[in-house]
C-alpha cells in the first residue's frame, strides 16, 4: 500500500526549506525598510563646499572671542554664552546631532533669560556622544564640540577646530 505524497515527510520538509527562506527574507526587507539609516548623503558634494562655510563662521567666533559653557540635566541643557565682543545676547540656534540617527537630532532657537542664560527643555532624557553647533539666529558666527550626555560638569565650545 503506497501512501499519498502530501501525507509523507520529505516532500513536505523540502518544500519548507525555500518557505523559511521566503518568509525570513520577507521580515528582513520589511524590518530594513521600515529603520533606514540615513548615513551617506545624496548631495554629498554640496555638503563638503559648505563646510568651508562653516570653518569661516568658526574663524569669526573666535575672532570675535565668543564661546559657550554647557551643562546639562535629564530634562534640559543650559547654555552659558560668552558673548565676547557682542554687544547684546542673540537668539540662539542650537543644533544637537546624533552620530547615526537623523530622527532623534534636535534643532531649536532659543532665547536668554535675564541671566544670559539659554535654556533648552528636552522632551525626552539624552545619552552618549553626540555633536553640538551653537550659532547666532542670521548664522555669522557659530561654535561647536562633541559632548557625552549627560554631563558631569561644564562643557566648553569654541570655535577653534
Amino acid at each position: 500500500m503506497i501512501t499519498p505524497w502530501y501525507k509523507q515527510f520529505w516532500p513536505w520538509f523540502l518544500i519548507a526549506l525555500p518557505a523559511t527562506v521566503v518568509v525570513a527574507s520577507l521580515v528582513t526587507f520589511t524590518l530594513f525598510s521600515m529603520n533606514s539609516v540615513s548615513l551617506v548623503a545624496e548631495d554629498y558634494y554640496k555638503k563638503g563646499k559648505g563646510i568651508n562655510v562653516d570653518l569661516s563662521k568658526l574663524k569669526v567666533a573666535d575672532q570675535l572671542g565668543i564661546s559657550a559653557q554647557l551643562s546639562s540635566s535629564e530634562e534640559a541643557i543650559a547654555v552659558a554664552l560668552d558673548k565676547g565682543q557682542l554687544e547684546t545676547f542673540p537668539a540662539l540656534k542650537v543644533h544637537l546631532q546624533h552620530r547615526t540617527l537623523e530622527r532623534k537630532d534636535v534643532n531649536v532657537m532659543v532665547n536668554p533669560n535675564q541671566a544670559g542664560i539659554y535654556h533648552l527643555d528636552l522632551a525626552e532624557p539624552i545619552s552618549g556622544p553626540w555633536f553640538i553647533e551653537v550659532s547666532s539666529f542670521d548664522k555669522q558666527w557659530k561654535v561647536h564640540g562633541r559632548v557625552n550626555f549627560p554631563l558631569s560638569n561644564t562643557l566648553t565650545l569654541s570655535g577653534k577646530q
